[in-house]
């Protein structure tokens, strides 16, 4: 095992609850404003992940008041504390970049039984 291997095993997270693209996620990222921090919660549509290891990375697009939103989240980060898979989608696709071009009930994805 190299050097590298190492401290990406020290910095990897363990805890987190398996989920992918399709999926309705809360993403609990913490908020630092001046010298307190609070825990902000994003609840949306996992539309794309991507990469491996300490790099990989995921979008989560929600509709706030009409416009769609959408956060990229590296998966290991310190800032995200936690990933809440509220439901299972079911798609057949990767990537689901199709649904920014949706609305209302279009966009919505099949629950998976």
């Amino acid at each position: 095992m190299s050097l590298i291997d190492l401290v990406e095993e020290k910095e990897r997270k363990t805890d987190l609850e398996p989920f992918g693209v399709g999926d309705t996620v809360k993403v609990h990222v913490i908020i630092k404003e001046g010298d307190k921090e609070r825990v902000q919660v994003f609840k949306g549509d996992v539309i794309s992940r991507r990469g491996s290891g300490l790099g990989a990375s995921f979008t989560v697009r929600k509709v706030s008041f009409g416009v769609g939103v959408e956060r990229i989240f590296p998966l290991h980060a310190k800032s995200v504390k936690k990933v809440e898979v509220v439901k299972k989608g079911k798609v057949r696709r990767a990537k689901l970049y199709y649904l920014r071009d949706l609305k209302g009930k279009a966009a919505k994805l099949r629950e998976l039984r």
